[in-house]
């Protein structure tokens, strides 16, 4: 494994059906910051936790799964690894798999700061869908879809991108 082309995981879910529509790769981040009250994945919270893989071999194995619809980061936080997961969204998208990423950075931050931090702008120019916001615990309701709290939305990232407002998708 070379250590440029590793990204550090606390998982994977080689087949989902429930991180977005259709069968899916979920690759979880390691590492996030925000640290939301009721969060159901906090092992991913510390950020040398997980163990670290080899980006070229996870796009191999995502290539060789024909009923793949699509590719869902989760986390932790993928934005904590922007750099990471812009190198695997810039290698799916060439397989025309569809990419849902999942923050609890809202849009609107990300895209004010995309410059600031390695990666973001070139993460978010990659991915499909967005799915942000922290996860608010007095706001769960088990009857949404593809979301833990009503707070979050599932932004389609290429219209917002270009009609410069936030287009979100209903589910």
């Amino acid at each position: 494994m070379s250590l440029d082309k590793s990204i550090r995981l606390s998982g994977i879910i080689y087949e989902s059906l429930v991180n977005g529509p259709g069968l899916r790769r979920v690759l979880f981040s390691q590492g996030c910051k925000h640290n939301c009250k009721g969060c159901f994945n906090p092992s991913t919270h510390c950020y040398d936790g997980g163990e670290l893989r080899d980006m070229d071999e996870l796009l191999d194995d995502i290539r060789k799964n024909p009923m793949l619809k699509g590719v869902t980061f989760s986390g932790g936080d993928p934005f904590e690894q922007a750099s990471e997961f812009s190198y695997l969204a810039e290698k799916i998208k060439e397989t025309n798999l569809n990419i849902w990423c999942y923050t609890g950075y809202t849009f609107e931050y990300i895209f004010e700061h995309r410059n600031e931090h390695e990666g973001w702008e070139q993460l978010l120019n990659n991915i499909d869908v967005l799915v942000d916001g922290k996860f608010e615990e007095d706001k769960k309701s088990n009857n949404l879809k593809y979301r833990g709290s009503s707070n979050q939305r599932i932004i389609d990232v290429k219209k917002t991108l270009n009609m410069k407002q936030i287009i979100t998708l209903e589910f």
